[in-house]
């Protein structure tokens, strides 16, 4: 799920008028001195046609539900985390909060987060596929309820693309990673790399691409314990990029560095024939490239487990310390109504996890690449670490720089792998004493 480092949704002085205000409306039950009923709602919602569409299902929640009023509260990607443990412990939470499924599991093993497993309807619960809830189930119970996802996807340029003749890959018909390396070489030309691969945040990108190749990294044994492995698999993704980058010559070297978001200026002028990126930099895209550029989607490339690769979801949950728990969950299911849920896919440029929203024809068109990121839905699963305690300390400070001077020629597999296995299981076994 893309956290818009380089664009923040709200101010400094926004989120810290919101902690000492408090989130909640209405007096020490949450209700108003008529006695309705006053839930917040804190979302991250951050692209205008996303604000647009919360507040807009917000106001019509609102219209047909006088006893339960909704206030809509402004978060950030940026800070979520911090801020919402700030209000966690002051008891100022938000009553729905919305968040990613990555970043669930510290607040949901603190008990700060309610377990929705009595509370869903069955229309959710039976909608949203199981592959999706796992990425939100933390224990025995359910502390979110997972509603957009964010494959990542190959933006090509579709002048070089056809100049080149290679073979334009689908769905159906993905290229294994092995002829994506292949045409990556085709591509290059002069003053012209064939991909650039944004890895100024490696990790993510290289676990969840890895799940197509059989790579996991965490393995977790019947007592509950993870332990890091480094087998055939998870070398395959990470070390197609390598080769691109140091043997081949057909991977810029300079993306290394680069956000996403860095590289669409290169991109535009011609500099590199393909960049992956998430699912959602199609709006970029749209509003970004000069006119008359030809560029499609494309599948990730597919391994030895096809198309399958992982997802953080962005998440909404219900606070522990929410006085309203049932009507919170009323406002869930009614954001997440298959045609609401649809209006939120579309002003987020992501996909909805829920079935009958996926099948909606809105989703389903070649514009924008619509329809392929649509057909890939099916072949998401959870993110390799979505609920590994001790992941965000080794990601920071084993895996990152591991894999930065990995693809960058620094140091090979052998050292790869050393560093992350051994390295990484004395951190998770701090967090499994």
């Amino acid at each position: 799920m893309r956290r818009p480092a380089f664009r923040a949704a709200v101010t400094a002085a926004t989120v810290l008028a919101l902690l000492l205000t408090g989130c909640s409306g209405g007096g020490e039950d949450g209700r108003d001195a008529d006695g309705t009923i006053r839930l917040s709602f804190q979302s991250l919602a951050w692209q205008k046609e996303s604000v647009d569409a919360n507040k807009q299902l917000v106001k019509e929640w609102n219209a047909t539900h006088p006893g339960i009023q909704v206030d809509y509260v402004q978060g950030s990607w940026d800070n979520v985390h911090d801020q919402l443990l700030t209000s966690f412990e002051g008891g100022e939470a938000p009553d729905v909060i919305h968040d990613a499924s990555d970043d669930l599991a510290d607040f949901a093993y603190g008990g700060y987060l309610a377990d929705l497993r009595t509370l869903l309807p069955d229309r959710l619960t039976q909608d949203i596929p199981q592959q999706s809830w796992r990425t939100t189930t933390f224990g025995d119970g359910i502390y979110g309820v997972p509603f957009l996802q964010e494959p990542r996807v190959l933006i090509a340029n579709t002048e070089i693309l056809e100049e080149s003749g290679v073979r334009v890959p689908t769905p159906e018909e993905p290229w294994t990673w092995r002829e994506f390396r292949r045409v990556t070489e085709e591509l290059t030309g002069e003053g012209r790399s064939g991909v650039a691969w944004p890895l100024k945040e490696p990790v993510s990108v290289t676990l969840n691409l890895g799940l197509s190749a059989g790579g996991r990294l965490f393995h977790r044994d019947a007592d509950g314990k993870v332990t890091i492995r480094f087998d055939e698999g998870d070398g395959v993704m990470p070390g197609t990029v390598r080769d691109q980058v140091n043997s081949d010559r057909s991977a810029a070297r300079t993306a290394l560095g680069m956000s996403g978001s860095d590289t669409l200026p290169g991109f535009f002028g011609g500099r590199y024939a393909m960049v992956p990126l998430g699912f959602s930099y199609r709006q970029q895209v749209v509003e970004q490239a000069p006119e008359g550029f030809g560029w499609t989607v494309l599948p990730a490339p597919a391994g030895s487990d096809g198309l399958a690769q992982g997802v953080s979801p962005q998440t909404l949950s219900v606070a522990e310390d929410s006085p309203h728990k049932e009507e919170a969950v009323r406002f869930i299911d009614f954001l997440l109504r298959p045609a609401n849920m649809v209006r939120l896919a579309r002003g987020d440029w992501m996909l909805p996890t829920g079935t009958a929203a996926l099948a909606d024809p809105a989703l389903h068109t070649a514009e924008n690449g619509w329809a392929t990121g649509t057909a890939l839905a099916r072949d998401l699963r959870p993110a390799p670490a979505q609920s590994v305690r001790g992941y965000p300390e080794w990601k920071d400070k084993v895996a990152t720089p591991a894999l930065q001077e990995y693809y960058s020629g620094a140091i090979g597999t052998e050292e790869l792998r050393k560093r992350l296995v051994d390295d990484g299981n004395r951190v998770l076994a701090r967090y499994q004493r």
